[in-house]
């Protein structure tokens, strides 16, 4: 054991190389452990070409860098250059970095469907040019997006006015950001709401920031999540879906993408997308790509041209009709067309063969059959032994469907919804009690001239197929169960009879079902991880349905992925990762102050000072607390803000262990960086030798009043540049030394040599230590820097400036602390106060900072200025 009861090096090493690998098999998991990619990219029939709509002076004088375009191809785009646009008109919201050229998916796929018809209906897509910004990093443009999308609403609308069939209101297709912006339109006070009916978002993060990096983000975020669950019931005429991408989608987690559960419940709906269906494999391939996926936009075509009104030539005023779209083509067989008011009773016709069947358990397979045939089932005799009837069909052609009938007095048919799934087979499921009046049922078999068509059809006892069997927990503690069937001690195993083996796990309450097929004899696993949690009143269990052959036999087995676990923490708590990681930091620079005598060096104070039980066991008592009325009452009395862990808690996304486990791999990370530090420094060091002759320009041209993040990088280049000069004097001084031993000189001279070595040492650890802290800040202010770089030619000022205050204090405490030494830090009466801060300041860090970033500098800060004060004082 090393001094202080610290690790040797070489073990110190090992344990946290070995957190380090831990984080990246999580990270692994993530990012290439996801169901196959079965979607088809979208191709342009004819050129694109981009219609530069004229916008009002004014507005084009105040938003000078947005756009607005038309979208056309060949005939249509010559057509619509004089602007007597005759359509429905539908506007394309790019999101973070986003082109307005992505709307020609949809305006192409658009423009076939509206051939098809011969043009009896068609739609303009408009499309916004937000200058591709990085909206997910930097939330100072949003509000500026949103009120340019209210202008651009209003000059779309003039375009249509006079016109036979004027529409009214503009449905939006959102895609990341471009959903939260327009769900931001209701929050502006001249906003009418009626201007929009039916809104469709795509990989947006309803939820929360990705990386809540600046206040002005989560303060948009705030705003209108608040908006929509206060005024849900003003927001009644407008339909709403968001498409989650999946696990393939990294970017941006599904779980980010429902909609808030109390907003709207019967107008709005959040769906994933995946490979779930026969026809339709919903796969966002990445968030930048997820506008090109072919199925997906077929569907969302499907649906808009389902959605028109004949009467007005537009989209339907009615918001229970749009739902019923919407679920049509997005929840129950987005293959089918729909019927608005489907025939529930229709007389059977045509010269078919009736047939009796009076078993329980039946297959037909036919070949090449020109005689179609009716299949009638009576259900007396049933009745009593058996509580559901199952039937599917398969069949080579698309085309051919079968009907479920029903016999009540005379020969009515009964429509149904089936259920889809690979391999061209559907599936019906009758729960017979729903069905007092039943008596038979008659299942239609048409002509298969040249095509196999095979049914099978049982009556079963539910009790007979379901099964429930003990989840596996790992890190399982109480309702809560690491994000893989969480909160869920029970699975239910529903079996039903087939040749392939298809597996179906159901999530009842969020649509983000999983299907895969097996090949006999094989082994298939299917991963249990889950988008979102169960809601808290809702007692459903997962389901796994299972179709085999009745002379297969098979085994399931129930067992944790420690990997998977691992992802899903990652894919949940990457964000906050920098929290804990600064944190980790910033214990280790409070242990250096403490020990600046003997000016331990990073790697040690790591191990001797970055302990979780000095941290964790705070939060979770004061998350404890925080049940308690009275002590929510006096800490509310203090204007603090709400602990993030109790946030988490809330949206059953947290439990202890999980800190714990973003603890131990912050600091693993914490460590290699501090190494990697030292080692760069070393071999830059050399580099500086042959560098001091040359002339540093000069940071004068530092202005802090054109973008505080760009002040803050010039300042920690400074910084940069010190701690190599600083190093390579050391180097230089080191080498004299061992000159001066070999010449054998006075002990006085080798005193002084030593003692001007161990102070530069010293004061090289602090600086190092500082500069690693100082590195985290500069990462955490660069997407705003990144932005006022690509706005330059707009404007020289970034407004708002979202560390344009961090900026001014940071520069000042730096200039200060470059020059300082730990000589001057030694003999102070503050040292001991500054080398205690930081502890309670990480404390503060992981129960503030882990839902907003953009707050971990200025806890840095805070411990920056003692420091600082320590050199005055």
């Amino acid at each position: 054991m090393g001094r202080g009861g610290c690790w040797p090096p070489a073990l110190a090493a090992l344990f946290y190389g070995a957190l380090a690998a831990v984080a990246l098999l999580g990270v692994r998991d993530v990012l290439f452990v996801y169901e196959e990619n079965r979607c088809s990219m979208t191709y342009m029939y004819e050129y694109p070409e981009y219609l530069k709509i004229k916008l009002p002076k004014k507005t084009a004088r105040r938003y000078p860098a947005y756009e607005l375009y038309l979208y056309g191809e060949g005939n249509y785009a010559e057509e619509n250059k004089n602007l007597l646009l005759t359509g429905i008109p539908v506007l394309f919201l790019p999101g973070n970095a986003g082109s307005y050229k992505q709307v020609r998916s949809l305006g192409s796929i658009a423009l076939r469907k509206a051939e098809d018809v011969d043009f009896k209906y068609h739609f303009n897509f408009f499309s916004v040019n937000f200058n591709e910004e990085l909206v997910a990093l930097y939330g100072g443009s949003l509000q500026r997006q949103t009120k340019f999308v209210h202008e651009c609403i209003k000059v779309i609308l003039k375009l249509y006015r006079n016109r036979e069939f004027a529409p009214t209101s503009v449905a939006i297709v959102g895609h990341s950001m471009g959903g939260l912006v327009a769900r931001a339109l209701l929050t502006l006070k001249n906003f009418k709401p009626e201007l929009i009916n039916l809104l469709i978002t795509q990989a947006t993060p309803h939820v929360a920031p990705v990386m809540p990096l600046d206040r002005y983000l989560t303060d948009f975020y705030t705003a209108v999540n608040n908006h929509w669950i206060l005024k849900a019931q003003d927001l009644r005429n407008l339909t709403t879906l968001s498409v989650a991408g999946g696990f393939r989608d990294y970017q941006v987690r599904s779980g980010l993408a429902f909609l808030p559960r109390l907003s709207q419940h019967d107008s709005a709906l959040s769906v994933v997308v995946k490979k779930q269906t026969i026809f339709f494999c919903f796969d966002l391939i990445l968030l930048t790509l997820s506008y090109r996926c072919k199925e997906l936009i077929l569907a969302t075509i499907r649906a808009f041209f389902d959605l028109i009104d004949e009467n007005t030539r537009q989209i339907t005023e009615d918001p229970k009709k749009r739902m019923s779209v919407l679920n049509h083509h997005f929840v129950r067989h987005p293959a089918k067309i729909f019927e608005e008011n489907p025939e529930a009773f229709t007389g059977l016709t045509g010269a078919f063969i009736w047939i009796t069947v009076k078993a329980s358990k039946w297959t037909y397979s036919v070949y090449n059959d020109s005689n179609g045939k009716y299949f009638t089932f009576p259900l007396a005799s049933h009745r009593k032994s058996y509580s559901h009837v199952y039937c599917e069909n398969s069949m080579l052609v698309r085309k051919s469907f079968f009907n479920v009938w029903r016999y009540v007095q005379s020969w009515l048919s009964l429509f149904f919804l089936f259920l889809f799934f690979p391999f061209y087979f559907k599936v019906v499921i009758l729960k017979l009690q729903d069905y007092p009046s039943l008596s038979h049922i008659v299942i239609q078999v048409p002509p298969t001239v040249g095509n196999k068509y095979t049914l099978d059809c049982e009556f079963f006892k539910e009790d007979s197929r379901r099964v429930q069997l003990p989840v596996t927990h790992l890190f399982s503690f109480g309702k809560y169960t690491i994000l893989l069937l969480e909160k869920n001690e029970k699975l239910i195993l529903l079996t039903f009879e087939r040749k392939p083996s298809v597996y179906r796990l159901h999530i009842p309450w969020s649509h983000e079902d999983s299907v895969a097929v097996a090949k006999v004899p094989s082994s298939t696993e299917i991963s249990a991880k889950l988008h979102i949690a169960q809601p808290q009143n809702d007692s459903r269990v997962p389901e796994l349905n299972i179709y085999s052959s009745s002379d297969c036999q098979y085994e399931v087995i129930l067992k944790t992925s420690l990997l998977q676990i691992l992802g899903q923490i990652i894919r949940f708590h990457a964000g906050a990762l920098p929290v804990y990681v600064v944190s980790n930091i910033l214990l280790t620079y409070g242990g250096q102050l403490s020990t600046l005598i003997s000016a331990g060096n990073f790697s040690l104070e790591l191990v001797r000072t970055a302990k979780p039980y000095k941290v964790e066991p705070l939060l979770s008592i004061v998350v404890f607390l925080q049940g308690f009325n009275w002590f929510r009452e006096i800490w509310e009395s203090l204007s603090l803000p709400e602990v993030d862990a109790a946030v988490l808690s809330s949206q059953d996304a947290w439990f202890p262990l999980v800190s714990l486990i973003l603890f131990l791999l912050g600091t693993g990370i914490a460590y290699w960086n501090g190494v990697f530090f030292s080692t760069s420094l070393r071999l830059f060091s050399s580099l500086w030798l042959t560098l001091r002759f040359c002339v540093v320009l000069s940071l004068a041209l530092v202005s802090w009043t054109t973008c505080g993040a760009f002040a803050v990088f010039l300042i920690y280049l400074q910084y940069l540049f010190k701690v190599l000069k600083e190093t390579s004097q050391n180097f230089s001084i080191y080498t004299v030394k061992n000159q001066s031993s070999m010449d054998s000189t006075s002990k006085a001279t080798q005193s002084l040599c030593n003692s001007t070595i161990a102070e530069g040492i010293s004061s090289l650890k602090m600086h190092v230590t500082i500069l690693n802290l100082f590195t985290w800040i500069v990462l955490l202010n660069l997407p705003s820097l990144i932005y006022w770089l690509k706005n330059l030619r707009y404007s020289v000022r970034l407004d708002p400036d979202p560390c344009r205050s961090t900026a001014i204090i940071l520069v000042c405490i730096l200039e200060i602390l470059m020059n300082s030494s730990t000589s001057e830090v030694k003999s102070s009466k503050l040292l001991k106060i500054a080398a205690k801060v930081p502890l309670p300041l990480s404390v503060a860090m992981l129960a503030f900072g882990r839902m907003h970033l953009y707050k971990v500098p200025h806890f840095v800060t805070f411990s920056l200025i003692l420091h600082v004060l320590c050199c005055i004082v």
